[in-house]
């Protein structure tokens, strides 16, 4: 008698996107990172103040969190893990992690990271360096692989995938790599840092003034003795402008009708507030973030009003849902390998304290009306 082998059940396949055949085999599908438009990246953050600025108030303005677990044992051990894992670089707790993790989100579009496990347990959770890892898609975009170049050169799969994290922000169907927060503005930024650049050019030449020296003598002509004579007071000059800069008053003495003008004392420099102000609107605009969060005073107010504030919020839980995944797969792996068998969920901290304020008033509102009901009623 036979025995009928029982067939695996097919795989999972999108129907709206497909892996692309590559000419060459063993490459298809690998889609390069771009180790330029990470540099770019990275040097963009480096010229503008205001651009980093933007990243870290984000992602201090994501917030904390913390995770509850039905059982009330398990959800002590997990947070007793969390605050003390380490996380590479000298740090320690989950937080530290998660404010990397979200830096390189923003500012490259994609984060990776790694679970450590050593002896059956979750030892560390890493970041690492997106420039580093390159992904490779499958048959299904359900299918990635994480590669990386080893000591030869070759780029090969990393050995443990189920213990990496990579997440990405808003991915596009072109390929399986996010969108930088940073998107759009390089052309912009080139801009202000020629701007900048020439205010400093100015003002280096506006503050080290050159001049011109016209000694027109009087009487006889300078005749075979002009060279001479025009170096003697060159160097007369010379020795005065450096004795002023000592702090010592020198006369110059010239015979002859001798005028001195400032080099370059005609020419305006440009009034770059104007488009300065315009660019960094356009940038701003990009990050979701009122412009008094970063220093810039363009209205007469310093609070948010109730849209921006809920604009701001709706920005900030985008982030938040980005990264949920992650934190739960950290904080479920942590489970099962301690003996868990529950499922953990992720509960973020308040936004703010104006929210807090906010959602109290609506409380009070309403048993305030819920009394007068009653006492209708009654």
């Amino acid at each position: 008698m036979k025995s009928k082998r029982s067939k695996a059940p097919p795989g999972a396949v999108s129907q709206l996107r497909h892996g692309r055949e590559h000419p060459f085999g063993a490459v298809r599908s690998y889609v390069p990172l771009g180790g330029c438009e990470h540099r770019l990246y990275q040097s963009m953050r480096e010229a503008l103040p205001i651009l980093d600025a933007a990243v870290g108030k984000l992602v201090r303005l994501s917030g904390g969190f913390h995770v509850q677990c039905a059982d009330p044992a398990a959800e002590a051990a997990l947070a007793q893990f969390l605050r003390t894992v380490p996380c590479g670089r000298g740090q320690r707790g989950i937080h530290s992690f998660l404010s990397a993790y979200t830096d390189s989100l923003l500012t490259y579009g994609r984060a990776v990271g790694e679970m450590v496990v050593a002896g059956g347990k979750l030892s560390a959770v890493c970041w690492g360096d997106v420039s580093q890892v390159q992904v490779h898609e499958g048959g299904s975009p359900l299918e990635i692989t994480l590669c990386a170049t080893d000591d030869s050169g070759t780029l090969r799969p990393l050995p443990y995938q189920h213990l990496l994290l990579f997440t990405t922000l808003n991915p596009e169907p072109a390929n399986p790599y996010g969108v930088s927060l940073f998107r759009s503005m390089p052309f912009l930024t080139d801009i202000l840092l020629k701007i900048y650049n020439t205010i400093g050019t100015n003002w280096e030449r506006a503050g080290n003034v050159r001049y011109a020296v016209v000694c027109k003598p009087s009487g006889e002509s300078m005749g075979t003795n002009a060279g001479a004579r025009a170096d003697a007071i060159a160097g007369e000059w010379s020795a005065a402008m450096q004795d002023s800069k000592s702090g010592v008053v020198r006369d110059f003495v010239a015979v002859g009708d001798v005028s001195v003008k400032v080099i370059g004392a005609d020419g305006q420099i440009l009034d770059s507030e104007t488009p300065v102000r315009q660019i960094l609107e356009q940038l701003v605009a990009k990050t979701g973030l009122p412009p008094f969060l970063l220093g810039l005073n363009w209205s007469s107010t310093e609070r948010m009003s109730a849209q921006q504030s809920d604009l701001l919020t709706s920005e900030l839980w985008a982030i938040r849902r980005t990264l949920d995944p992650t934190l739960t797969r950290i904080c479920e792996l942590w489970l099962r390998l301690n003996g868990y068998a529950c499922t953990p969920e992720i509960v973020w901290d308040d936004i703010s304290l104006q929210d807090i304020l906010e959602e109290s008033h609506a409380a009070l509102y309403r048993a305030q009306a819920a009394q007068l009901c009653a006492a209708a009623t009654t």
